[in-house]
């Protein structure tokens, strides 16, 4: 499904020409091809959400099937939308029998014989579940970002990649920054010293808005909130999550490790009285372990000034992680190496782990990541200091009680909407707002 910058034009494909680096760099496009020990293995994927980015991923995994000249094709898809699974079926060639819709969609879509790679792209609420269940059935798995939406969902997502890595299952996700080149060459160098010591980090995730809202559309209420599920914390995790999770990653890829607590504040200003309960602008401060700051902003709102990108100073300069260093009373450096498609990337580099039996396993770093952002999300909804701890252990779960336990159980019954979240009547460690299961 389509995030709002995606609604307004503003695509997470265009984040690279957000740096003029970035942009002065893509003059040159290439893919790696696997060369060397490729294996005879057929690929058989099945999309499970088929949304604007379940669509966009299933494209992108034929595109790097071709690049990495695998035999690849999509075999089955998966939905809730019955109408979303038949014209995606249609779009990829994939025989009406195997294209399901429902609850229990995607455990009929991990059933079909031969499926070895699994592309998971619904809304954010459903990943651990779903991911775990891929586990358990032994599939190489891609899964879009963010992976949970709350603690009890990132305990299901880390005990899965700790299976996942017992399996020697490949998992790639959808922090495409990580597959791409500039970003890559450039925090090597950070983090072989090219600025000194790292001093401060900075995240921005700040463009137009308000945030899309499709309305109000469906027979039950918890249909008319999947419908719209950039709205509901539950499914979408708020925006601080769902999107700037990417820059939130880059920071911590940077740091080589994640925040040990968080404070901030934010509002929902311009979203008035259109049903849901997310924010529309945070401002957090984190702090890791090393006594190092991340400021992180992100918002959707009217404004002037917009930019999504990171920032990293150093004891000796500063640095673009996407691709430019500045040393003081040194020399600079800007990255002038060829570029990819890192949406396609990320697929190549998941399919040549599969093909040659290469480790990768982005499990953990995707869930500390949305875990990271989980935790400024609720210092802000509650006013106070959160601790990683505190998250990582809170039992207080968003969805109905049934996604934890089994999703495939999951029925159109009603589910009750929390009201928006509001510092000091927020507290989800002593004073949670009752949400009940469906």
């Amino acid at each position: 499904m389509k995030t709002p910058t995606e609604q307004s034009g503003f695509s997470r494909r265009q984040f690279i020409k957000v740096s003029s680096v970035a942009a002065a760099a893509a003059a040159t496009v290439s893919f790696p091809s696997i060369v060397s020990g490729q294996s005879a293995q057929k690929l058989n994927a099945a999309v499970i959400g088929v949304g604007g980015r379940g669509s966009g991923a299933g494209a992108n995994f034929l595109d790097a099937a071709k690049i990495a000249g695998a035999d690849a094709k999509i075999v089955a898809v998966a939905d809730l939308f019955p109408d979303a699974a038949s014209k995606a079926a249609q779009t990829w060639g994939v025989p009406s029998e195997k294209a399901f819709s429902g609850f229990d969609g995607y455990m009929k879509a991990l059933e079909v014989p031969g499926v070895n790679y699994v592309i998971l792209a619904t809304p954010p609420g459903f990943r651990p579940p779903y991911f775990k269940a891929a586990v358990a059935a032994g599939k190489n798995i891609f899964t879009e970002k963010p992976v949970c939406v709350d603690g009890p969902g990132a305990r299901i997502m880390y005990a899965a990649a700790e299976e996942a890595k017992k399996k020697g299952l490949k998992i790639a996700a959808g922090t495409q920054r990580r597959h791409h080149p500039g970003y890559i060459e450039t925090i090597k160098r950070i983090q072989d010293g090219a600025i000194g010591d790292v001093t401060t980090l900075r995240a921005y995730w700040v463009n137009g808005g308000p945030i899309w809202h499709r309305g109000v559309v469906g027979d039950t209420d918890l249909e008319r909130q999947i419908r719209n599920w950039y709205h509901y914390i539950w499914l979408c995790a708020d925006h601080i999550v769902e999107q700037h999770v990417h820059n939130i990653d880059v920071c911590n890829w940077v740091a080589g490790a994640h925040p040990v607590k968080a404070w901030g504040l934010g509002a929902r200003q311009q979203l008035g009285d259109k049903p849901g309960e997310i924010w529309d602008n945070f401002a957090v401060e984190f702090e890791y372990e090393s006594g190092v700051h991340m400021h992180s902003y992100c918002g959707q709102v009217k404004r002037d000034f917009s930019s999504v990108s990171e920032a990293v100073v150093g004891s000796k300069g500063t640095a673009n992680p996407v691709g430019s260093i500045k040393v003081k009373g040194g020399e600079n450096w800007r990255y002038a190496g060829k570029n990819v498609d890192p949406y396609v990337q990320e697929h190549v580099d998941l399919i040549t782990a599969i093909l040659k039996g290469q480790e990768i396993n982005e499990a953990k770093q995707v869930t500390d990541s949305t875990l990271t952002a989980i935790m400024g999300r609720e210092a802000a909804y509650s006013g106070g200091v959160v601790e990683w701890e505190d998250i990582l252990n809170s039992e207080f779960a968003y969805g109905p009680e049934q996604l934890y336990k089994d999703a495939s159980k999951m029925t159109w019954g009603a589910f009750r909407t929390l009201r928006p979240p509001m510092p000091g009547n927020h507290d989800i460690f002593s004073k949670p707002p009752q949400v009940r299961a469906v």
